[in-house]
Order: structure tokens, then C-alpha cells, then sequence
């Protein structure tokens, strides 16, 4: 019984683990990295629905649910059913979870570039509270960008 918990204690870790995507979050890699700035103006901006995602998660709970399902005891043929229905369940459940805690809503902004009045698109969070007319500066760094309020 020891065990089982163990494996759901990591399970549970493995989705505490899920990532928090704002424009405020910077991945490992990119820390040192140089960005590239332009500024602009927000002409639009509207609330989108993020889907959330579930690999590693599922991944790790069916591999949880098999090592459960396997100790269920008995002969060998109760361990290998026990085993493949802990995997399938393990995986659903814990794949579910992790979809549901990395979905959510986010803001689709327009911004309208100062150099060239191209008008780009940007989905991100809104944490900074930026509003539509706000002179804004883009932030690219590592292939993502990010809007920054204009601080000069």
C-alpha cells in the first residue's frame, strides 16, 4: 500500500509541474539571451480560450497506474490485467487533470508596429493590464514575443 502512494504522490508532482505561460515567464534557455524591441500600439485586443495539453502527465500516470495495477496480487495473469487497466485509467486520469489545470483563457492583442505599421498579433496574459490605445514594446526573444508597457 506504501507503494501506491508513492506513485501517486509522483503523479501529483509531475502535474504540479505544469507550466504558467504569461508574458512575465521566461523559459531556462532564453535567460541571456538578446531580444530584439520595436514598439507599437495596441488597436485591438479580445479574450481568447487556451487548450490545455496533456503529454508528460499522461504519460506518467499511466506508467503510475500500471505499477499500481500490477501489485494487485494474485496469480501473474490478475497482475498483467491489473497492470494494463491501472495504465489506462492512470494515464486518463491524470492526463484529464493535467488538460484541465493548463487550459484557461488568455488575450489575443493587435498591436500596430511604430516602424512599419504592419499590425501584428500577439496571444498572451494580461497580468501588466494593458488596454486598447496603450503604447506598448514588443519583446522578441528565442522566436516568442512578448508585450511590455512602454516605460520611455
Amino acid at each position: 500500500m506504501k507503494k501506491i502512494w508513492v506513485i501517486l504522490f509522483l503523479c501529483a508532482a509531475v502535474i504540479s509541474c505544469a507550466p504558467t505561460n504569461t508574458n512575465t515567464t521566461y523559459r531556462q534557455a532564453q535567460i541571456g539571451q538578446q531580444g530584439q524591441v520595436q514598439t507599437g500600439v495596441i488597436v485591438s485586443m479580445e479574450q481568447v480560450k487556451i487548450e490545455g495539453t496533456s503529454g508528460v502527465g499522461t504519460i506518467a500516470g499511466a506508467v503510475a497506474g500500471a505499477a499500481a495495477g500490477s501489485m494487485l496480487g494474485g496469480s501473474t495473469a490478475v497482475n498483467i490485467i491489473g497492470g494494463t487497466a491501472g495504465a489506462v485509467v492512470g494515464g486518463a486520469v491524470v492526463g484529464g487533470a493535467q488538460k484541465a489545470l493548463t487550459s484557461g483563457t488568455s488575450w489575443e492583442f493587435l498591436v500596430k508596429r511604430d516602424d512599419s505599421g504592419a499590425v501584428i498579433s500577439v496571444v498572451q496574459s494580461n497580468e501588466l493590464n494593458l488596454n486598447v490605445g496603450d503604447h506598448v514594446v514588443l519583446v522578441v526573444v528565442d522566436g516568442v514575443t512578448r508585450i511590455r508597457q512602454k516605460l520611455y
